[in-house]
């Protein structure tokens, strides 16, 4: 995996006593670890060498043994197991959607062309024994569900039917907000069997004066010129920060011992 959340706070709580340098080493177990999706290896000279600690192994050994744990298949580290599960079974539903959309479309394929033959078959022609008519049995109704399409886009009905149940919307902008939601909707969630019925609902449950959540814009980038205020304190926190005493260097040498 290539993200991950990084909770400002909590790291800056956790890692308070380390020094700059020692707080690289940290974080670049960390990038290892989400990078692989798999624990550490039990090899202190291979870590070493990946993270660019070569001649800091006591430093490195002492990190590992205060925010991982060992096991048999290597250094495990709680949060990123937790991250990493999650982000795992998030692809597997993907995967999965994917599958069944690509069966969906084979079945449709399939069911077309036997229509297809179905209408062509001259009903001046007697069936024999070897060939049997194909009659409307054999053609498989779907009643499944679809996923709204990325070019679809608002049509005159749709349009229509939203300035008549409720004037004060603007039709393009409560689409926009409708196709943003929708194609973003994960899993079965997003599959719906009628979506001209999904939309007049949609109009119908608008709240004038309240932004629908799909709506909404989050953004990472500050809104005005002055500096973050949280940006402001994540530099005081470091600069507070201390070497590691040399009390806890005795324990970790201790433990590694």
């Amino acid at each position: 995996m290539h993200y991950y959340q990084h909770h400002i706070g909590d790291f800056i709580k956790d890692t308070s006593f380390l020094t700059n340098e020692e707080v690289g080493i940290y974080l670049k177990l960390l990038w290892i670890y989400y990078d692989t999706e798999v624990p550490l290896p039990d090899s202190l000279f291979e870590l070493s060498m990946k993270v660019n600690a070569r001649e800091q192994q006591e430093v490195l050994q002492g990190i590992l043994e205060m925010f991982f744990k060992l096991q048999e298949d290597g250094w495990h580290h709680t949060r990123c197991d937790k991250e990493i599960a999650f982000y795992q079974q998030q692809i597997d539903t993907a995967s999965r959607a994917g599958k069944a959309s690509a069966a969906k479309r084979a079945i449709n394929k399939i069911n077309t062309n036997v229509q297809h033959v179905f209408n062509e078959r001259s009903t001046d022609v007697q069936p024999t024994s070897n060939h049997k008519p194909v009659t409307i049995n054999h053609i498989v109704k779907q009643n499944r569900g679809s996923r709204l399409q990325a070019d679809f886009c608002l049509t005159d009905e749709w349009k229509e039917f939203c300035r008549k149940e409720r004037s004060d919307l603007d039709p393009q902008k409560v689409f926009d907000g409708f196709k943003d939601y929708w194609i973003a909707k994960a899993g079965q969630q997003g599959v719906k069997l009628d979506w001209l019925a999904t939309w007049r609902n949609w109009v119908r449950n608008q709240k004038q004066g309240v932004v629908n959540k799909a709506d909404q814009v989050f953004t990472t980038v500050p809104s005005r010129f002055d500096r973050d205020p949280a940006l402001i304190d994540v530099e005081n926190k470091l600069k507070q920060a201390v070497p590691m005493p040399p009390e806890i260097r005795a324990a970790i040498e201790r433990l590694r011992k």
